[in-house]
């Protein structure tokens, strides 16, 4: 079953991507971030309601889980289409962009941090990796606040 299921999986994304290939290149970019859009975020919404389901909503786990196997994914990923050239630019964009941009930006997040430090450039890593999370923090209270003041 599971092998039927993935044979029709990639053969809708050959198919896809012959029609893809047809087109200019400033179309295809968009597209097949967007074909990979939907089921980021679908995949994210109902991962996110099953384990509250399954383990309660007393700790975030639907957003633990995406943002941990968004960024083993996206390690995955990116090591095989960047580092061994083995899948297609249009490829590389529905999954990283796409798909993985919607269902967690974390993992973009931990992709950028590992660029940092692998390029040599340790203080915009410490900065972009701790000065990301505190000021995420900090500009969602910021906002919080706006809108208690504005209602």
């Amino acid at each position: 079953m599971l092998a039927s299921l993935l044979h029709s999986l990639f053969s809708g994304f050959r198919q896809i991507f012959a029609t893809l290939g047809n087109m200019s290149p400033d179309m295809r970019a968009p597209i097949a971030i967007a074909l990979g859009a939907i089921p980021g975020a679908l995949s994210r919404y109902y991962l996110t309601i099953l384990l509250a389901k399954w383990l309660g909503t007393d700790f975030p786990y639907g957003t633990f889980v995406v943002n941990i196997t968004g960024a083993l994914i996206m390690g995955l990923f990116t090591t095989i289409a960047v580092e061994r050239h083995l899948i297609p630019s249009d490829l590389s964009l529905l999954v990283a962009t796409g798909f993985l941009g919607s269902y967690t930006t974390f993992s973009t997040y931990a992709l950028d941090v590992s660029r940092l430090l692998h390029q040599g450039s340790y203080g915009y890593g410490l900065f972009y990796w701790i000065g990301s999370a505190m000021l995420g923090l900090v500009g969602l209270e910021i906002g919080s606040a706006i809108a208690r003041r504005l209602l």
